[in-house]
């Protein structure tokens, strides 16, 4: 459940970083951290490429009814 909820944040992250880049042609991440080539830059783009394959099997899995009352 924990890895579900990181790994959404940081799809979410890299979504706003793509809409920046897509629409302003500014990429935040690149900005932030010294450039697309820095190591920071290519660890965060890593995570967040990890981060959406992991969301994959959201589509895949079985839904839990834990709010049922």
């Amino acid at each position: 459940m924990i890895m579900d909820r990181i790994s959404l944040i940081l799809v979410i992250i890299g979504a706003l970083n793509w809409g920046g880049i897509g629409i302003f042609g500014f990429d935040t991440v690149a900005y932030l951290f010294g450039g697309q080539n820095s190591t920071v830059s290519r660890v965060i783009y890593t995570l967040v490429g990890l981060a959406g394959v992991w969301c994959v099997s959201l589509l895949f899995r079985e839904r839990e009814h834990a709010d049922e009352m």
